[in-house]
């Protein structure tokens, strides 16, 4: 094993690791329950709205989260472990891919949030002036 992967291993079974840890499956609990929400309620409902808006920004955190605690899993043998956390990792990816026509606020307000930082980050890279 690496020295970096077995310090990581190392961290995650402190006691601050294991703080953190549950942080992150909190986060990916929370997650999973909004797509529960989305997949149970009715289509262009404001509870839809909601949930799916929550699930779409809850979901790359969840991603990497589950990411790291596999990798930590395999890197410390324990292979039930990196089993379930894959089966959730494919799972959430998935469901992230799988409904993408669902309307939520980042299908409008965080698509202009996006082109105005755009814009500004252009428009601030070409307004420097040059320093000679």
């Amino acid at each position: 094993m690496s020295p970096g992967l077995q310090a990581a291993v190392l961290f995650a079974g402190s006691l601050p690791g294991h703080v953190l840890m549950s942080l992150g499956q909190t986060l990916v609990v929370i997650c999973l329950c909004f797509d529960f929400i989305r997949a149970v309620s009715v289509p262009r409902s404001h509870r839809r709205y909601v949930a799916n808006t929550a699930f779409r920004t809850l979901a790359l955190p969840s991603i990497l989260v589950m990411a790291f605690s596999v990798l930590v899993d395999a890197a410390s043998g324990s292979w039930q472990d990196v089993g379930a956390g894959m089966f959730i990792l494919v799972a959430v990816i998935f469901r992230w891919h799988h409904d993408t026509d669902e309307d939520s606020w980042w299908k409008g307000k965080g698509q202009a949030l996006g082109r105005w930082l755009r814009n500004r980050a252009a428009s601030g890279s070409m307004a420097a002036p040059a320093t000679a």
